[in-house]
């Protein structure tokens, strides 16, 4: 809401990873091209440590646009995976024809045929684990193993480790030594000083189309930097909200009380250090609601729109930040003469047009009919497999790549059946409508996918994931990130014509 008042052209503090939004600053820049050294020199395991929300998954991100064109990337995004599964799981990411009843033997024999493959064609495999600290020891001791993987002068397989701390914890243990020795770069994502903040803010603002005086100064930087402890992912919240306050008093300028409104609203509040609650920030707070109100009825109502807020900007509008405040009713009304008690009354729900509800939908923009029980479902389920990858294809060409599915099974083209028996029964757990359907190429055989449901991240893909009824977690469902099926889209699309 607050882009056009500021100039901006776009969002400058999503959290989700923007790759033209990488900050190099606070050695983030340093660690990109030392990752990028280590990976292209080909030798060991590489580590990168972080707090959450410190900027790992952007380094990921980054490191698969600047790798140069000879190198491939697979990702591993699950860090739940037993030792059984992650070796299925690598294969099928290489496009190995595996079956659930393979052994290890078999497939890390494929593995090595593929990768020497490629070693031969001067390509360059790399291994993406994220949330590696969440692995077991016995499925990281898996990884290890592959590791082995090498011909007389290279590894096969290269292998980047993301974690939190925690992760650095357990290979201190002492039975998983062999792993830490074959560790040989190791890179820790620190925190941002108080001057890196000010720099990545108005960084940030100034990459989007900002171009007026610096909105954040020396001191409310390091405000930010107190609340946030110096972590991107609490930096790009707060200072978000801060514009939004900001905002809402007609001013281009982010003061201290602001961000500590933030703050308390984001519940960023350091232990043993209680945010200050007192009446200027509950009037701060109320008034900022109430022209976010005036704005909604006023403006929106007026051009037959309904505002849709962000998370970050819906997080705000809580009543329980709601006190009276001194606001003019003119900015409510439009009419001076009403006293500013009718600014207080709630306004009436208006209504939610499919448009709009895609617009906040956390998944994609295709309009579905709505689903109330497993009942409904089977009305709708009988859509031919054609159909089915038809929405699926219009899905993926909708989708950001950066956002995650669940890969809930594999089927041979040939057992159609079984494919339209499970859409047929689909669980009624699962939204049917959020099941997807794709095709793809493994050793010259043809196979379907069956994706289910759409996320913008990946923690709320590991929720999900987590809650999948037994009979589906029988399958070892796994992560997938969209930007991967894209990849397989466009091969199959070539394959066809």
């Amino acid at each position: 809401m607050y882009q056009e008042f500021f100039g901006l052209s776009r969002p400058p503090f999503k959290i989700t990873p923007d790759t033209s939004l990488f900050f190099e600053g606070s050695q983030r820049g340093a660690a990109l091209e030392a990752l990028m050294y280590a990976i292209n020199s080909g030798e060991g395991i590489i580590k990168v440590v972080g707090e959450v929300g410190s900027g790992k998954t952007m380094l990921c991100r980054m490191l698969e646009v600047r790798l140069s064109g000879n190198v491939d990337v697979i990702y591993i995004a699950n860090p739940s995976l037993s030792p059984d599964n992650i070796l299925q799981v690598i294969a099928h990411e290489l496009h190995l024809d595996v079956k659930g009843e393979t052994n290890k033997v078999t497939i890390m024999q494929q593995i090595q045929t593929y990768l020497l493959k490629k070693h031969a064609d001067n390509r360059q495999v790399v291994l993406f684990v994220e949330e590696a600290q969440s692995m077991p020891i016995e499925t990281l001791e898996e990884i290890r193993l592959l590791s082995n993987l090498e011909t007389d002068e290279n590894k096969l397989l290269q292998m980047v480790l993301f974690g939190q701390p925690e992760l650095d914890e357990k290979l201190a243990q002492p039975h998983i030594r062999q792993l830490k020795e074959r560790i040989t770069h190791s890179f820790n994502l620190s925190p941002f000083a108080p001057e890196d903040t000010l720099q990545y803010l108005n960084f940030r603002l100034r990459a989007v189309g900002y171009k007026g005086p610096d909105i954040f100064n020396k001191k409310t930087a390091g405000v930010v930097k107190k609340y946030s402890d110096g972590l991107t992912r609490r930096i790009n919240i707060i200072a978000d909200k801060s514009l939004m306050a900001a905002y809402s008093e007609g001013s281009h300028t982010v003061t201290p009380s602001h961000i500590k409104s933030a703050a308390l609203d984001s519940e960023f509040n350091k232990i043993g250090h209680k945010v200050s609650q007192n009446k200027n920030n509950l009037y701060l707070a109320g008034g900022f609601i109430l022209v976010i109100l005036a704005l909604t009825s006023g403006y929106y109502m007026g051009s037959n729109h309904l505002g849709i807020f962000s998370q970050a900007e819906t997080a705000l509008i809580k009543p329980t930040l709601i006190k009276p405040a001194s606001v003019k009713s003119e900015r409510i009304n439009n009419d001076p003469k009403k006293p500013d008690s009718v600014a207080l009354q709630p306004l009436k729900q208006m209504p939610v047009t499919n448009a709009q509800q895609a617009a906040v939908s956390p998944a994609v923009s295709i309009q579905h009919p709505p689903v109330k029980n497993n009942n409904e479902q089977k009305k709708v389920a009988p859509d031919s497999i054609t159909e089915r990858l038809e929405i699926t294809r219009q899905w993926l060409h909708e989708t950001a790549g950066n956002h995650y599915s669940i890969q809930l099974f594999l089927a041979r083209t040939i057992d159609a059946d079984k494919v339209e028996a499970f859409l047929r029964d689909t669980p009624a757990t699962l939204d049917f409508t959020r099941v997807y359907l794709y095709e793809t190429v493994i050793n010259g055989r043809a196979w379907y996918g069956v994706l289910y449901n759409d996320f913008d991240t990946r923690d709320k893909a590991i929720e999900t994931l987590r809650t999948l009824p037994s009979s589906l977690k029988a399958s070892d469902p796994y992560l997938r990130r969209i930007s991967t099926l894209k990849k397989d889209q466009v091969k199959m699309t070539a394959a066809t014509q």
